[in-house]
């Protein structure tokens, strides 16, 4: 008999959140987590992503806390759109509960979120730096915090917000609640987690390949100059449905949504440096529907959480392979099947072995016959003849250094190492030779 949500020990205001939504079965995170999340014990929880993570920590948090206990729910998101995201999913499976959740997050006007603390609501989501900002300034306090929950750890404790974490979970109360949740954890990350929890349970739901097994993924080979023409290429001639591209730097994000709508593609970029009424906006439509193709970098990425995205492209091949993990999670949500693509340059094979490794998982090459590779730009054969030039003076110094040289028109094979001295060894026996007598 498989298990349903109404075996767990949920509030009756919370599970007729859930029947509104029409969720019957709990996934494996979500039935491994929520029973113990329930007793109050710390958790330290790992599943692939798209496996309903948020809901695993949402429907506890909505259940352990009651209406009117301000400030006792804080969950920490790396980014806004996973903030607004988590918000959203909240609101909706606790609309009969009572609780008011409340977005806190950068880029919004602090005006505006003021007098959304100043309702008490019981349960804060929000970014590290906005939600240390707003308590610095007395809108909110984290000493009445009952349970706080970090989403992404991964990415919320590497070097960027590890400060501000520390900050945060030192001002909470000692005898607060800790879940921490995240689709990869690193031995260095789970070690950092723990500093943080008082002997929490670990609970991973990703068994056997960490990336999603319902990805069908490819790697595609490509000179750096091809890059655009071969992403152009395959957004013609394959026609994919809804598409996220990933790139690793924003200016990147921006050339490529110039290039795709010169080139007649419905195509939209998100990154951290757009404002957020324009984010907002492209994840309504992005949500709705109505886009073809996103185009975003690593962080934005964070809180795209929506179901109907058919492929992903890397079209920079990620240099930490947990975000590859991540990227193509993006797809194949909730079950469903996907496809992955990846642009890989010649000098980047290690790299790609450095993922196969990671996902325990041999990505299969993808020929394109009818990709014609165009020419190798004049800019880029004269930087590599100057490269090469360079190379061959600083051998010759260091060979004049050594004391040795190449005769001129001379076969290196016939000297070992292709050098031959030019002068006497410094030391010599001078014609004696020592031996028994």
């Amino acid at each position: 008999m498989s298990v349903t949500f109404d075996d767990f020990d949920l509030v009756e205001d919370v599970l007729d959140g859930v029947d509104d939504e029409g969720f019957v079965n709990p996934t494996m995170i979500q039935s491994m987590l929520i029973p113990v999340a329930l007793t109050g014990k710390d958790v330290l929880g790992q599943a692939k992503t798209g496996t309903g993570k948020t809901a695993a920590f949402g429907l506890p948090l909505l259940s352990l806390i009651d209406p009117g206990d301000a400030f006792a729910g804080l969950v920490l998101a790396p980014t806004r759109e996973l903030a607004l995201q988590i918000t959203s999913e909240l609101q909706t499976l606790g609309k009969h509960s009572g609780l008011k959740v409340v977005a806190i997050y950068g880029g919004d006007p602090i005006e505006k979120q003021a007098k959304r603390l100043a309702q008490k609501p019981e349960i804060i989501v929000g970014t590290p730096g906005r939600v240390m900002d707003m308590e610095r300034r007395g809108y909110l306090r984290f000493d009445k915090i009952q349970v706080a929950i970090l989403d992404e750890v991964d990415r919320m404790l590497d070097i960027g917000f590890r400060e501000d974490i520390r900050r945060i979970m030192s001002a909470c109360p000692k005898d607060r609640q800790t879940i921490f949740v995240s689709a990869t954890l690193t031995e260095e990350i789970e070690k950092l987690a723990r500093q943080y929890m008082n002997n929490p349970e670990k609970l991973v739901a990703s068994a056997g390949s960490l990336t999603v097994s319902v990805v069908e993924q490819h790697y595609l080979t490509v000179q750096p100059w091809d890059k655009k023409r071969l992403l152009v290429h395959l957004l013609t001639h394959e026609e994919p449905a809804l598409t996220v591209v990933f790139c690793r730097l924003k200016r990147v994000v921006d050339d490529l949504e110039k290039l795709l709508r010169d080139k007649g593609i419905d195509a939209v970029a998100i990154h951290g440096d757009m404002r957020q009424s324009r984010r907002n906006s492209v994840m309504s439509r992005l949500r709705t529907g109505e886009l073809g193709v996103l185009i975003a970098s690593d962080l934005a990425s964070r809180g795209i959480d929506v179901e109907g995205i058919s492929h992903v492209i890397n079209y920079d091949l990620p240099e930490d392979p947990d975000l590859y993990i991540h990227r193509i999670g993006r797809t194949a949500r909730a079950g469903r099947g996907g496809v992955a693509w990846s642009l890989v340059t010649p000098e980047q094979g290690a790299l790609l072995t450095e993922i196969e490794n990671r996902i325990n998982t041999h990505i299969p090459f993808m020929d394109y016959p009818d990709f014609k590779p165009g020419p190798e730009p004049a800019a880029v054969r004269e930087r590599r003849e100057q490269e090469a030039a360079r190379e061959e003076r600083s051998k010759q110094r260091t060979l004049q250094r050594q004391g040795k040289v190449l005769p001129q028109g001379s076969d290196e094979k016939k000297f070992p190492g292709g050098v031959v001295p030019t002068k006497l060894p410094p030391k010599r026996l001078g014609g004696r030779i020592s031996g028994r007598r």
